[in-house]
This record gives structure tokens, C-alpha cells and sequence, in this order.
């Protein structure tokens, strides 16, 4: 049998015809790769690739440079804290000339040896310590009323449409009224003791906390909330399992600007029938016109501020350990 009839009986069989050895060597040598072309190929290993003259790749030769690392860098903790108190000595440093030259009145702006002055009165007779813990007993309970009762109602609204119908056009209605304007309301209803004071503390912070809450529930991906439903989570064991640890970075941010806003409850409830309290320290502060006390209020309250930003921070650190700050180079 001669080649002629192997390739009839082979087209035969395949039931195809079989290209002309001509043909079948063209195919081949297009598909051959130049040996130029895989000398500079690196290999997944690392090995591989052609070398220069001098013993560098070829990509090197080619100008190419080593990718830069984009994970997370931290500022070492001197340079981040100096950072951070920098403006605000600045701050310190314009209100001290300022008033030491005479460019600012001290009715105007009261120096801040007055201020320390003041401090160390309030101090010396005791009343600081009372003041505080009086405002912080206020502030704590309407925190914890009013951001405990938004994390509920904005996780009820964020995980099922249900909850959403039933709850968020209230609470949409209320985030549009001013909390301050509920003040005459609160007193015809519960006078001007404790309960009104922590009333309005609690409808303060209740408002951003249901917010961000319920935008942080709304942006969990949902392929996880299903599957965590596959394996049989619901109800509550779905909310503090699942949606709730998704949508931490946004509860803590709720509950940084709840503690900021209590701030401003606690102003208003504490100039309304009070005795003890920063707030009350205001008010009277503004009656006897003493600018030194007025100035020690506000820098206890930004005081305060600082502390609770803080403690959110280091709360941020200990429960989102993996979340890091990338800085540029």
C-alpha cells in the first residue's frame, strides 16, 4: 500500500479530509514560538527569562521599575502626635498674644490666665467635680437610651422591608425636626427634672444613630446575608452574627456623632431647671457676665469632645483590628 492510499483510507475513516502536508507545515511554523521571544519569558517560579550582558532582565534593561508597595505604612507615634496637637497649640498661641497685647478686649475674650484662674476657683471649692459627673450621668443615660433604641430600630429597617416600611418614614420625618424644637413639648409633658433632661439627650443621639446604622445594614452585601440564611441564621442570631459585624464601621461612626450631638442636648437640657452641670455653669456664667467662665465651659466641652473621640478610636482599634491607615509617600 503505498502512501497515496494510507491518506484515502485514513480520510475515510475520520470522515473529514486531512489537510496537504504543505498546508499542515505552514500551520506548524506559525505556531512555533521565536527562540527571542521565549528567552524573556519568566516563568510563575521566578525562574526563567533572558539575561543582559551584565546579568540584569530584560524588563530591567527596559526601564521598567519595581512595583511600590501600596499596604498600610503607620507614621511613627511622635510625628502622628505632634501632628495632631499642632494646630491646636497654634490656636492657644494666637489666643495668648492676643489677649496679652491688648488687640483683644478682655471683655471680648477673657485671657487664659483668667481662665485658669477660674478653673482652679471652681476646683478649690469642689463644685468642678460635681458639675462633671452630674453632666456625665445625663449624657451617659440619654446615650445610651436614645443610640440603643436608633441601633435597634435602623438594624430593623436596614435587614428586612418590613421593618423599613414600618419604621424609616417616622424616623425620616423626625431626623427633618430640629430636637431643640421639641424642648417646649418635653417640659409640658415631663416638666423640667431628670426625665426631661435625659428625654432630650436620648432624642439627640437616637436620630444619627438610627441613620448611619441603618445606611451601614443597607450596604452589607447581601450575598453574605443569604448565605448566612442558608446555614439557618435568623432573627436575632442573623442581626448580631452577621449584619451587625458588616456594619460596624458605620455604627461606630453613629456613635461618634451621637456623642458630639448629646453634647448640644446636654447644653440645652442643663440651661432649663437645673442646679448642677456644665450646662448650669453657662447660664450662670451669662448672668454674673463672667467671659472667663464662659470660655472654661466651652474648653471643657471641647474637652469632652476629645474623649470621646478618643474612646471610639480605641474602641475602632480593638474591634476592626484590620482596618489601617495607608499614608502616602
Amino acid at each position: 500500500m503505498t502512501v497515496e492510499n494510507l491518506r484515502e483510507s485514513s480520510e475515510t475513516a475520520a470522515g473529514r479530509p486531512t489537510p496537504p502536508a504543505d498546508r499542515v507545515d505552514a500551520v506548524a511554523a506559525d505556531r512555533a514560538v521565536p527562540a527571542d521571544r521565549t528567552d524573556g519569558v519568566r516563568h510563575a517560579d521566578g525562574t526563567g527569562g533572558a539575561k543582559g550582558a551584565n546579568g540584569t532582565d530584560e524588563a530591567e534593561a527596559r526601564g521598567l521599575e519595581t512595583p511600590r508597595f501600596l499596604g498600610a505604612r503607620r507614621r511613627p507615634a511622635a510625628l502622628s502626635a505632634g501632628v495632631r496637637v499642632a494646630v491646636p497649640l497654634l490656636l492657644l498661641a494666637a489666643w495668648w498674644y492676643g489677649t496679652t497685647s491688648g488687640r483683644i478686649p478682655p471683655d471680648v475674650l477673657a485671657a487664659p490666665s483668667s481662665v485658669i484662674g477660674a478653673l482652679r476657683e471652681l476646683a478649690a471649692t469642689g463644685q468642678l467635680t460635681g458639675y462633671l459627673l452630674a453632666s456625665g450621668h445625663r449624657a451617659g443615660l440619654g446615650v445610651l437610651v436614645g443610640g440603643g433604641l436608633g441601633l435597634v430600630l435602623g438594624v430593623a429597617a436596614g435587614i428586612s422591608a418590613i421593618g423599613e416600611e414600618l419604621v424609616d418614614p417616622t424616623m425620616q420625618m423626625l431626623r427633618a425636626v430640629p430636637f431643640l424644637a421639641l424642648v417646649p413639648l418635653f417640659i409640658s409633658w415631663f416638666g423640667v427634672g431628670e426625665t426631661f433632661k435625659i428625654v432630650l439627650i436620648a432624642v439627640a443621639a437616637a436620630i444619627p444613630m438610627y441613620a448611619y446604622t441603618y445606611l451601614g445594614v443597607r450596604n452589607v452585601d447581601r450575598k453574605v446575608v443569604e448565605a448566612a440564611r442558608g446555614f439557618g441564621l435568623r432573627g436575632h442570631r442573623l442581626a448580631l452574627g452577621v449584619v451587625i459585624p458588616s456594619a460596624l464601621p458605620s455604627i461606630l461612626m453613629a456613635l461618634r456623632i451621637s456623642l458630639a450631638v448629646s453634647l448640644t442636648g446636654l447644653i440645652a437640657a442643663e440651661q432649663i431647671g437645673a442646679t448642677e452641670g456644665i450646662g448650669y455653669l453657662v447660664t450662670l456664667a451669662q448672668q454674673y457676665f463672667r467671659p472667663d467662665y464662659m470660655v472654661l465651659c466651652i474648653l471643657i466641652y471641647a474637652a469632652l469632645g476629645l474623649v470621646f473621640d478618643g474612646a471610639i478610636r480605641l474602641l475602632e482599634r480593638f474591634a476592626m483590628p484590620w482596618r489601617g491607615h495607608v499614608v502616602a509617600r
